[in-house]
């Protein structure tokens, strides 16, 4: 039993180690240099061990994974295997058939998937411009009625009366007339005169003063 797993890892080492080249799958037991080495090819001077024998059936298959059609069809008629190249050839076509459908069907759904996210963007990049037009809408729409509000405060201030005042002097205007205070000369019989501000000299007074002695001014 412990035999089996063994077998199984030095087919699939062999498998991934064999030439693009190699004919039937024959996996020999050899000694290399003291060390055990698995191939596919008989060992030196016939020593070594068959572990295992390909079949008809892998020998084709082999050949018609490796794209060598012809080469595994006339490897059949030398062994008179040729209905079974038939059959083997039906498989393996039908196999191919089938990879290339998934793989068409891979690249549709991956073609659907660029197409959705295409429409996607383009929506995003619509509903963007739509947001940008109507911000741009409200914006002009702000800016108009602050225009129409100083036009009607202009033209409210355009339809009130302007008075304008002459300055004294000027052509074709009367002149101020002069301003005088009220007198109060008149009173009551009885009541003593209102106080009369003293007159204003034109000159002023004029002391005479006198310098002393120690420096002493005597006026």
């Amino acid at each position: 039993m412990s035999r089996l797993p063994a077998l199984a890892s030095a087919l699939l080492a062999l498998l991934a180690m064999a030439p693009i080249d190699a004919g039937a799958q024959d996996i020999y037991k050899c000694m290399q240099g003291g060390q055990v080495a698995y191939t596919d090819r008989p060992c030196p001077a016939g020593k070594g061990e068959l572990l295992h024998q390909a079949d008809a059936t892998e020998t084709i298959d082999y050949y018609l994974r490796l794209g060598q059609d012809q080469l595994a069809e006339t490897w059949a008629k030398a062994h008179r295997l040729d209905a079974l190249y038939r059959q083997r050839l039906a498989i393996h076509q039908a196999a191919e058939d089938a990879r290339a459908e998934q793989a068409r069907q891979a690249a549709e759904v991956a073609q659907q998937q660029a197409e959705q996210a295409r429409a996607q963007a383009q929506q995003i990049a619509a509903l963007q411009a739509q947001a940008e037009q109507a911000t741009e809408r409200e914006q002009l729409q702000a800016e108009n009625d602050a225009l129409r509000e100083q036009n009607a405060t202009y033209q409210a201030e355009l339809s009130q009366p302007t008075y304008l005042i002459p300055p004294y002097g000027w052509a074709g205007s009367r002149p101020y007339p002069p301003f005088h205070p009220p007198r109060s000369d008149h009173h009551e019989p009885g009541q003593p005169h209102a106080h009369q501000p003293p007159p204003v000299r034109d000159q002023p007074r004029v002391k005479n003063c006198t310098t002393l002695a120690g420096g002493r001014v005597q006026c």
